[in-house]
Order: structure tokens, then sequence, then C-alpha cells
């Protein structure tokens, strides 16, 4: 880009940012308690809590992270789309409204690892400290892959410094959060959301008319992707290489991960009404299947636009700047409008802030309220907890911005490791919690356990001839823990008391059956 264009796109980056912060300032005054803190006293409309829940779950992965995959390899790469669809249409059609009442029944759980508390009356806060530490781990590793997303963005865009790029977005990350809390946040996201959503949908449309359709097969092929163009636009292929059974199982899976998503869940929790509900449910769904669809167009319209430039080759930079380089193309040499440009770059900061701000927010309430409230200090007052979590903020953002100094970390390699760790720790005892009215407490223990323990096992220790399971396996860990989680809760629960009375009236009240 010219200087002229950098001024243009500082322009909007400029007034964008400000924007943000204003709004957690705004909101900063409202907040007075905690559930105003963590749930914004559970009165969020349809619109904000559809567009917040889905732009906090698809972050700079969809707009960096997919893109990037199809680009390399072709469109094989979307299965993980389909599994991501299916898994939305899952968690909003049967988690989203028994969640919502269940976590009002049970003693009005402000996060999900009071909801397991109280929902399994756990006194001995076992439930409380696992699910915490999860929320803690995993969210480290989940907030730094957005920080890197952001640093490579600035990166990529303005010529800065990865780590002075990396820098300024977690400070401004950091200042609306620590500010206004849920409500910020999901205002935020509702901003951001329709942000990517436009620039999801006229970006690739632009650089398509700017190919010709005519001319996309062409242009595709002369950049010699592995197996020739039509690999590349096969489903059944990935790199030139026919896909295998456990491959497309293992992106199909990637679905599963959302019933265990705390950022995601907390949305659900706070909506205002059933009504509000029913409407967030369509406006979600529609909005994943248009930002998931056009996220693949990217990656396949990239390849031909940029041609004869291939990302990832010949030190033409990351496969996964693709979406970053189709804007500055289109705007700055096509359309001359680098303002615009700078509009929907802002699009791609929108994905990475808007998942980087809940999962923050998240783990202060899991810190401040769960841990330090739960189990530390249970009189502490509201003032004190509020204290805490602002505190967290700041410590966690610091640790996740270390873990992300490495500008070679992968997006979609750090997406993937925490994905699969909160899906196989939560999603089977948030399911079983919901619709099998035997589960208890030891076998929700059980569960949590031995489904976020076997993703840490089958990533990280090398028990195959010096890999890993899933190295050696090729079978994605979230798959493998999910379905050890499950079983493990089921044959826990089976093996022990049944629920006290307590737990079976609460559960017929919710769920309005006795039959198991």
């Amino acid at each position: 880009m010219d200087n002229q264009s950098i001024i243009w796109v500082l322009v909007a980056f400029g007034v964008y940012l400000v924007g943000m912060i204003l709004i957690g300032a705004a909101y900063a005054r409202k907040t007075s308690s905690t559930e105003d803190y963590f749930l914004g006293g559970r009165g969020l409309n349809g619109w904000v809590a559809a567009l917040s829940a889905q732009a906090s779950d698809m972050s700079g992965w969809l707009l960096m992270g997919l893109p990037g995959a199809i680009y390399a390899a072709g469109l094989g790469e979307c299965w993980i789309a389909v599994g991501l669809f299916i898994g939305t249409v899952f968690n909003w059609m049967m988690i989203s409204s028994r969640l919502r009442r269940y976590t009002i029944e049970a003693n009005n759980s402000l996060t999900l690892p009071a909801y397991f508390e109280n929902r399994f009356h756990d006194k001995s806060k076992v439930l409380l400290m696992a699910s915490s530490a999860f929320i803690v781990v995993f969210f480290l590793v989940y907030t730094a892959s957005a920080l890197a997303s952001g640093g490579k963005l600035f990166n990529v865009v303005f010529g800065l410094d990865y780590q002075v790029a990396l820098t300024i977005g977690t400070v401004v990350i950091l200042v609306y959060t620590f500010l206004g809390g849920f409500m910020a946040v999901c205002v935020t996201d509702f901003i951001q959301g329709l942000l990517m959503l436009a620039g999801l949908f006229i970006v690739p449309i632009l650089a398509l008319a700017f190919v010709s359709p005519a001319n996309l097969v062409g242009l595709i092929g002369s950049t010699q992707p592995a197996g020739g163009a039509p690999s590349f636009l096969n489903l059944m292929e990935s790199g030139g290489s026919r896909l295998g059974f456990v491959s497309i199982i293992s992106s199909l899976g990637w679905g599963l991960g959302y019933c265990g998503m705390p950022h995601i869940l907390t949305r659900f929790m706070a909506l205002s009404s059933e009504k509000e509900l029913k409407k967030s449910r369509v406006i979600g769904i529609v909005w994943a299947a248009i930002s998931l669809g056009f996220a693949c167009m990217v990656g396949v319209i990239g390849r031909a636009y940029l041609a004869p430039v291939v990302l990832g080759a010949d030190g033409a930079g990351s496969a996964e700047n693709v979406f970053i380089r189709v804007i500055l193309k289109v705007f700055t040499s096509d359309l001359t409008v680098p303002f615009l440009g700078g509009v929907f770059l802002c699009g791609i900061l929108a994905a990475i802030m808007s998942t980087a701000d809940s999962q923050l927010l998240v783990t202060a309430a899991s810190v401040s309220e769960d841990i330090y409230k739960g189990v530390v200090n249970p009189k502490a007052k509201d003032s004190h907890v509020l204290a805490i979590s602002r505190i967290t903020v700041i410590i966690v953002a610091v640790l996740a911005y270390f873990i992300a100094l490495n500008p070679n970390n992968s997006i979609m390699g750090l997406v993937s490791n925490a994905w699969a760790g909160f899906g196989a720790a939560f999603g089977p005892v948030v399911v079983l919690s919901l619709f099998w009215r035997r589960s208890n407490r030891p076998g929700a223990i059980c569960g949590m356990l031995g489904g976020g323990l076997t993703v840490i096992v089958w990533d990280y220790v090398p028990l195959a001839a010096g890999q890993t399971l899933g190295v050696a396996t090729g079978l994605y860990s979230l798959v493998v823990g999910f379905a050890v989680g499950l079983l493990a809760m089921v044959v826990g629960s089976l093996c022990t008391k049944e629920p006290s009375e307590e737990m079976l009236r609460e559960y017929d009240k919710v769920c309005g059956t006795k039959q198991q």
C-alpha cells in the first residue's frame, strides 16, 4: 500500500477501536453487581445474544484459520465448517432453552462451573474447582490464539513488528473488557458480528467479479495446487490426497465442541426471556450458515484472485493471511477506496476481539466468582468479587500475551487444542445434565475429568513410538475425549447412588419429564 492508503486504513481502525473503548466506558457506569458484570443482569435481547454468541464463537479462526486451510489444501478442509454448522444448530435447538431455565432454577447460577455445582448439589466443590481449572488452562491457549491473530493482522497491514502489533491489540481488548464487563462485551460483539458478516459477504463477491467466474478454475490451476485444480475443488480431497474416514470424522467432530464452550453457553444463560431465545435461535443459525459458507469461499476465490502469488510459498507470507491480502488488493488496487478496505479489515479485528474479550470475561468469572467467592471467601462482597475479576482479566491477558509472542504459532493449531479441551471436558456433562435424569455428581466428576484429561494425554503425551496418539492416528482428540467423557459419566452415575429427591424434582421442573 502507498502512504495515503495506509493513512485511510489507519483512520478506519482508529474510529473502530475508539468506538469499542467508548462502549466499554459507557457500560462501566451501569455495572454495579456481579450479575451485571458476568451476565448483564440476564437482560440480553435476541439480536445481541445471537450475534454476540456467534461472533465470540468464531474468532480469528473464521476469517484467518479456516480460509487459510482451504486456500492451502483445497475444499476438503470444508468438512470442519460442516461439522461446526451441525454443532451450532444442535446447540441452539437442544441446549439453549434448557440451559437457560436450569441455571435460573439451580440457585441462579452465574457461571458454568457454578451451574455444575448447583445442578449436582456438589458440596465438596470438586466440580467447581475442576471446571474452573479447565477454564483457566484452556482459555489461556484460546485467548493466545486470538491475540496472535491480532498481531498477524497489524503486522501484515501496517508492517508493524509482530510484538508491537500484538501489544496494541491486547491493550485495546483489555480496556473495554476491564471497564464494562458482560454487556460491554456483548454489545461490542453484536457490532463486530455485523461487521464480520458484511466483510465475509461482500469481499469474496467483489474478488470473484474481478477474476470472473469463467476464469476461476484456470487461475487456481495456474497456482499449481497439489493434485491440480480438480483435486483442489474436490470435497473428498485435501492437499492432493484422498480424504480418509478418520479425517472426515475428525473434521465433523469439531461440532461436538459447541456443547462445552463456556463463552457461548453464557449467552444462553443471559437471555431475558424464552421469546427472545427463539428469536436468537433463528438469527444465530442463519448467521452461522452464511459466515461459514462465505469463509470457505474466501479460501477458494483467494487462490485465484491472488495468483500468481501463492501464500505460504517463496516467502509470500502465511496462507492464514489470505483474507487480509484479498481485502488489501480489492480496495487499494482494484477499487482504490482504502478507507472501505480499512472497514473490512476491522471485520477481521472484530472477529479476533469478539472472542478474546469473551474468553477473558469467562476466565475472570471463574476465578473470582467460582474460586474466590465459591471456595476462598464465601462471604465476599460484590465489590471485592468485581475487583478480583478485573485483576484476573489483566493477569490472564498478560499470560496469553506471552504465549502468543511466537509469530510462528498456528492460529488453527491453538484453536484446535483449546476447542477440544472444552468440548471434551464440559460437553458430555452439559448434555447429560440436561437430558438424563439419572445423572449424578460422581458421574459428572468422572465425565469431566475423563474427557478433559483424555484430550491432554491424546495431544501432549508421546505414547506411540515418540509420537502423540493424535499424530499417530490422525484422529482429532475432541472425538475421543467426548466419547470417553460421555461413557465415564454414564458409568460413574450408574455405579453410584441415584440422585436425591430434591435433584429429581429440580430436573422435572425444568425438563418437564419423569422418565429416565
